[in-house]
């Protein structure tokens, strides 16, 4: 008897035990120790935690608490109300039993995502250097910038969580962190003077389809969506397959923007990238519920494609009419930095800094500079001669010392030769003693071509297309 009595306490004791661990609070990786909140909003915060049972957040920069009930699931959300930039602070959480986040930052949230290009990390590939990065990486420590990176991961249903963790701004974190979202946010800290927090969630070699989510097709007939219920390996260029597993566990996380940087997987289809990639936007914005969030993203470099398909100038098209297609959204031309034979531009730097000057005039309203290069404005033609006019282009063009020598121009017959281009003092004159009557021009269209058009400020123009003739 009492042996069955030691053993039913036993058990009793195990399954109070176990009733204390369940009841502890279970957080998402992109909650954790060293994190950064977007400041001045009201941040969500969510996780799992006894059914039924009240959790309370309490956060130290304003000591106030926010109590939620979890569901009969045990999923519980909530939102706190962040100050301006500070810290460090420290969020409790309990339904009972208390965890407590340490050396929470307050600041400012961006999302970096893409294919192989955002990935690259300062250390760079194997004989692929980032100019600069070992002397970046060794001045690195920041205790104003924090650094998240999302394991690789796919899967045909949205998860909850994905792996990764904050991080310390020191040299062997930044080594080993995405060197154009890096050099992008140390450009912003520094402007700013505030905590920044990067989270990249990117893979090498992928499409834009799979980086959207499934409601994110709507309007995309030509997109076939994956059978979820499929056994066996899928493709990481399955569409939502990336957004299910990369994106959506941070969807709702308080951010001020996105940064984006691909292209290179969907050369050969310019004219759906051109809607594709308002549409990831649209549909990251729809995801998150807290409002229009800025988004930037990065032209693709010039590189030589070979006989991979159709020249990489089109794509390059689709991507400049993407950026005024809907409201805060933005381009980054990478046109003077591309590299003949290595898809992966070493000049990191150029890259993440372009982003910073669009992300700090546009979303944060600095002024005195520019952040854009020349963007054509209009053509006419006087005879056999064409003139051109460029916004952003107010103290003029220049090559920097070199000739221009990408221009083209065709007549009717759409036989397009070189053309003599000069600067002026309102733009560009273009003529050719082969064109008695031009009506197109095209500037720097070739696959691999080194952009040498500029404005004083030394941001490059576009390659870009005044006729729409049939792409070939």
């Amino acid at each position: 008897m009492k042996k069955y009595l030691t053993l039913t306490k036993i058990v009793l004791i195990l399954f109070v035990f176990s009733g204390v661990l369940k009841a502890e609070v279970k957080l998402p990786s992109i909650f954790s120790d060293y994190m950064v909140l977007q400041q001045q909003t009201y941040a969500a915060i969510w996780g799992k935690a006894t059914p039924d049972k009240t959790v309370k957040v309490t956060c130290s920069w304003n000591n106030k608490s926010y109590p939620t009930k979890s569901d009969k699931n045990g999923n519980w959300k909530l939102k706190v109300e962040t100050p301006s930039a500070g810290g460090p602070f420290n969020i409790i959480i309990s339904d009972g039993k208390a965890i407590t986040l340490n050396n929470v930052l307050i600041g400012e949230v961006w999302v970096c995502s893409g294919q192989s290009n955002m990935q690259m990390t300062m250390s760079g590939y194997r004989n692929q250097p980032v100019l600069g990065s070992n002397k970046a990486i060794l001045a690195s420590t920041n205790k104003s910038i924090r650094l998240f990176t999302v394991k690789r991961n796919k899967s045909l249903e949205p998860l909850d969580d994905f792996s990764g963790e904050w991080k310390e701004c020191i040299p062997e974190n930044v080594a080993s962190f995405s060197a154009a979202a890096y050099y992008f946010g140390r450009m912003l800290q520094n402007a700013l003077g505030v905590p920044v927090g990067l989270i990249n969630s990117s893979w090498g070699g992928t499409r834009i389809e799979p980086w959207i989510s499934e409601a994110g097709f709507k309007n995309f007939d030509w997109v076939t969506l994956p059978d979820k219920k499929q056994e066996g390996e899928f493709s990481t260029q399955t569409p939502t397959v990336l957004f299910n597993a990369m994106i959506k566990p941070m969807v709702g996380y308080a951010i001020r923007g996105g940064l984006w940087y691909q292209g290179e997987a969907n050369l050969n289809e310019p004219a759906q990238y051109e809607k594709l990639m308002p549409g990831l936007v649209e549909n990251w914005r729809e995801e998150w519920e807290i409002g229009d969030f800025s988004f930037y993203y990065c032209q693709i470099a010039p590189f030589d494609y070979g006989n991979r398909g159709l020249n990489s100038a089109f794509l390059r098209e689709a991507q400049l009419k993407a950026s005024t297609s809907i409201p805060d959204i933005g381009m980054a031309c990478l046109m003077d930095i591309g590299e003949k034979t290595c898809i992966h531009p070493a000049d990191k730097k150029t890259t993440g800094e372009r982003l910073a000057y669009l992300a700090l005039a546009k979303t944060y309203g600095k002024k005195g500079f520019e952040f854009s290069g020349p963007v054509l404005k209009e053509m006419t033609v006087e005879g056999n001669m064409v003139k051109l006019t460029f916004d952003h282009a107010e103290n003029g063009l220049t090559t920097f010392g070199k000739e221009l020598v990408n221009f083209r121009i065709a007549g009717e017959n759409k036989r397009f030769y070189p053309a003599t281009a000069i600067i002026t003092r309102d733009g560009i004159t273009l003529s050719s003693l082969h064109v008695e009557k031009p009506i197109a021009v095209r500037y720097a269209f070739d696959d691999f071509v080194v952009g040498e058009l500029f404005n004083t400020e030394g941001f490059p123009a576009s390659s870009f297309r005044t006729d729409d003739w049939e792409i070939k």
